[in-house]
């Protein structure tokens, strides 16, 4: 089947132009010309971001990938929220709303009313700078579910800053949700924001400010803040004299000497973000974000790993750590297995399950205990100089990252060893070994399922158990009908 066939049953066809939809009832040419005929009646004051919303508009294959430049005046009840890296974030009614379809009958867009939406501001974009434009790109470059959705463009009247609209997550970050919810799928969402950080990845992009700021939470989770989004393919290293951003504790070894932003580094920020979300504790929240952190962050200082943690979880934290980049899974292995482990979680007779229960309820034992006397709790007690939002650094003469004797020794210890089912182990190896969809992958990689299997052999046996091994490298045609799971495989296929 041809590509206009697979859109065709996919999509369905055009009520005007009978030719296959090109999105969720979506037709790219029809809706171009619609947008193109109102281009004589806006204007966001500023050319490039008029260039950016035009072409956003023109090129559009789906309403997600539909920028509008939306009149302040057009929002209700702006109410602010907080502060971020760059400038200022608020909550606000939309009442229009998001365009979602065109209305054939009534010749009119369809929209999504009384909306709420997130303004993100950035500090003096009265002047529209790179970093502003670059975020709003990403945005459509990268536009799946759990990647923050970007309506358009507005400005403030008052300080001439533009703004960003957005989806509003009324559960804030991953930091407020763990702190004022207890959750009992951790593993659910932990793959849920692997896959986010994969959709980035297979675009051919990297994060490069990966914290739990910028994972934001609603019925889901998705990943924000991709103004620092980049190619991968960018040779340009990073200039020491000028240094760079991020928050400190997130910040890969390497990348505070200088060196590049990889996709590895993404990883590394992963493995703290994995070990915030299951401690529920916020990285170094007791000292200073300062030069004397990044020089023992160098030398192998990682942030305390709560005893509650499962084994086989700490081992996969750990991983992610390492000093060096190469050592680190790749987010498609980190997705895959953690896919598979929350498949176990949901099997009332797994290891797996008995486990995460046991973490569970350590874990909401805690927080009875930090409610009942609020000064016994160290998760929210913060330094005055630990810094959580994204700022520039410049640290000078960092020594050559290592790993600690914690890390580097790091044994899996058999008693913590979840019992998986062959089936899983099998569908493990199909998943490592793929590279039709993800591209080249790790044959040497040791896997934390396939360290199980061996941990259980060696147990069964009455062996030692494995000592961890470094990871080496790494009818009709309807008519614009709506998308479904079955649909979306046939469009993949």
């Amino acid at each position: 089947m041809d590509e206009i066939e697979k859109r065709k049953e996919v999509y369905g066809i055009c009520g005007e132009c009978n030719e296959p939809g090109t999105g969720e009832n979506w037709c790219q040419s029809c809706n171009a010309k619609r947008f193109e005929e109102n281009f004589k009646n806006w204007t966001s004051g500023n050319k490039d971001i008029d260039e950016l919303i035009q072409h956003s508009q023109l090129n559009a294959v789906h309403y997600k990938t539909c920028l509008e430049w939306i009149p302040y005046e057009k929002f209700q009840n702006v109410t602010y929220i907080t502060r971020g890296g760059f400038g200022k974030i608020y909550s606000a009614k939309w009442p229009e709303g998001y365009i979602r379809e065109w209305d054939i009958e009534n010749q009119k867009w369809k929209r999504r009313i009384y909306h709420k939406v997130a303004l993100k501001s950035l500090d003096n974009s009265f002047e529209i700078n790179t970093d502003f434009l670059n975020e709003i790109k990403s945005y459509l470059q990268i536009y799946v579910w759990n990647i923050v959705y970007c309506y358009g463009i507005t400005q403030d009247p008052n300080t001439k800053d533009y703004m960003m609209v957005s989806y509003y997550f009324k559960n804030g970050n991953l930091r407020n949700f763990y702190l004022n919810n207890s959750d009992n799928i951790k593993l659910c969402r932990l793959s849920k924001i692997a896959n986010g950080l994969l959709n980035i990845h297979n675009s051919e992009r990297i994060h490069k400010d990966f914290h739990s700021g910028n994972i934001l939470c609603d019925t889901s989770f998705s990943i924000s803040d991709l103004g620092m989004c980049q190619p991968a393919n960018n040779k340009e290293k990073s200039d020491k004299k000028e240094g760079v951003y991020g928050v400190l504790p997130y910040m890969a070894p390497e990348v505070l000497r200088g060196y590049q932003y990889t996709k590895a580094a993404d990883i590394y920020s992963f493995g703290i973000i994995m070990n915030e979300f299951l401690s529920e504790e916020i990285p170094f929240n007791d000292i200073p974000h300062d030069h004397i952190l990044a020089i023992k962050i160098c030398r192998g200082l990682r942030p305390k790993i709560s005893e509650d943690i499962p084994k086989f979880l700490v081992d996969l934290i750990m991983k992610c750590w390492d000093f060096n980049a190469e050592n680190r899974p790749s987010v498609k292995e980190l997705y895959q297995i953690l896919k598979l482990w929350n498949q176990e979680d949901e099997k009332s007779d797994s290891e797996i399950r008995a486990q995460m229960n046991e973490y569970y309820e350590k874990i909401r034992e805690k927080k009875l205990k930090n409610r009942s006397n609020e000064n016994e709790s160290d998760s929210i007690k913060t330094h005055p100089q630990a810094i959580y939002t994204s700022r520039l650094l410049n640290f000078k003469d960092l020594p050559e990252p290592v790993n600690s004797s914690d890390l580097s020794s790091f044994q899996i210890n058999a008693d913590y060893i979840p019992s998986v089912s062959e089936n899983l182990i099998s569908e493990c190896f199909d998943v490592q070994f793929s590279e039709s969809e993800f591209g080249s992958v790790n044959h040497n990689y040791l896997s934390p399922i396939t360290l199980i299997k061996q941990s259980a052999d060696e147990k069964s046996a009455n062996k030692q158990p494995a000592v961890e091994q470094p990871i080496r490298s790494h009818g009709s045609t309807p008519k614009m009908k709506y998308l479904n799971k079955k649909n979306q495989e046939k469009l993949k296929n």
